[in-house]
């Protein structure tokens, strides 16, 4: 779309995002380090990226992600608020490896898992584990099973409108992640519980 100057405006907008970033970034003050590079992984419109990275100055916040509008939406973001401590955004599908980042002192990653196939989130485990040090924070949030069973019923209509869509998505087990995270070196804090329905699970190196 044109922007005010009648040029072209790249930047996504996922209404989602103004709903929830505040409570996310009330848990990414608790969790991240006060300084270093975090690796946002699918960063998708590119609004998280710019609001956290405001908010969290000492911080140098590397978006990514595989889809080329995407990341011109990241990078009209960063550039529209004016943010010097975002880098460029990287391409970056976590299957597929190396990342093309030599370290990171923490790895975010929201409301990706459920909208890729499980090897995808395989892969997140495999690459943060191999990137981050030991103590370095992975942070993860969505919608997710327990023990099996949904947490709303509009979770279960999620997860059913996610597989019609692709039989390889879906609504994730939590156990099931936090076995992930165990067999790549992660421990789990307790999950934190937060708004719609959602969870932010904190993995540890």
């Amino acid at each position: 779309m044109p922007n005010q100057d009648g040029q072209h405006d790249a930047r996504r907008m996922a209404p989602a995002t103004d709903r929830n970033r505040d409570a996310i970034l009330a848990v990414l003050r608790r969790v991240l380090p006060q300084s270093g590079l975090v690796l946002e992984i699918a960063s998708g419109t590119g609004q998280h990226a710019a609001y956290f990275s405001a908010a969290l100055a000492g911080l140098t916040w590397q978006p990514s992600d595989p889809d080329a509008a995407a990341r011109e939406s990241i990078a009209g973001w960063a550039e529209h608020a004016g943010l010097a401590n975002v880098l460029a955004p990287l391409v970056l599908d976590v299957r597929q490896q190396p990342w093309g980042i030599e370290a990171a002192q923490a790895v975010v990653c929201i409301n990706m898992i459920h909208i890729a196939p499980w090897s995808a989130a395989e892969a997140l485990f495999a690459g943060a584990g191999r990137l981050l040090p030991a103590g370095g924070v992975l942070y993860l949030y969505g919608p997710y099973r327990r023990n099996g069973e949904h947490t709303a019923p509009s979770n279960a209509a999620f997860d059913a409108q996610l597989r019609s869509a692709n039989a390889e998505w879906g609504v994730r087990n939590m156990e099931d992640v936090a076995a992930l995270g165990e067999a790549e070196g992660f421990r789990m804090d307790e999950p934190i519980p937060m708004p719609a329905n959602n969870f932010s699970l904190v993995f540890r190196k």
